[in-house]
């Protein structure tokens, strides 16, 4: 058994104890091929969550603090994620990401950048959208809905793939892909809220 495997396990027992998860729509994870898996970010305890419940492992993007953090600089590479510098086109984590999907992986994204102080979903930034259009990846909606307390219910619901032959094909922006996938997450939550 594989670090990743081992700690998923560890993170899954402890999180399924303390709380209620319920895991909708995994039957809609595509079994083989690129993934980009966009998700809302209400919580630091997103990616664990979504790491946990979703069929296949997934590669995050992480912001680069993390790996400077004492511990943490050891762990994260090992549970297959790797950094990104907040607030610039970082071309490195583009390339790394490209590379996972092309690789037929899946690749995590919290597409707002930050958690939402609110709750609510915010404006995703374009970067969900370079990749979906740079690949042939599946992209997947993902939403997190409730609150994270101890024996408090939270949901996790994956969203069939978003089709992306067309704006592929009429090369639309960035922005406006990451918008229609900003939209397919708020639906997600506005369903299962």
């Amino acid at each position: 058994m594989n670090f990743y495997t081992f700690a998923k396990n560890v993170v899954k027992g402890i999180f399924f104890m303390g709380m209620k998860i319920e895991v909708i729509g995994k039957e809609h994870f595509p079994t083989t091929k690129g993934v980009l898996l966009c998700s809302n970010h209400i919580n630091n305890l997103d990616p664990p969550v979504v790491g946990i419940t979703a069929p296949r492992d997934v590669h995050f993007m992480a912001k680069e603090e993390l790996f400077n953090a004492p511990i943490l600089k050891h762990l994260v590479p090992k549970l297959k994620a790797f950094p990104v510098k907040r607030g610039m086109s970082d071309r490195e984590a583009l390339r790394k990401g490209l590379a996972i999907l092309k690789e037929g992986d899946v690749l995590g994204l919290f597409p707002e950048g930050t958690r939402s102080k609110t709750g609510e979903l915010g404006k995703g930034l374009a970067g969900a959208g370079f990749f979906a259009l740079r690949t042939d990846a599946e992209v997947v909606p993902c939403a997190i809905v409730g609150e994270y307390k101890m024996f408090g219910k939270l949901k996790v619901v994956y969203g069939k793939p978003i089709p992306m032959i067309e704006a592929r094909e009429r090369k639309a922006s960035a922005e406006e892909v990451t918008e229609l996938i900003m939209n397919e997450i708020r639906m997600l939550i506005e369903k299962n809220n």
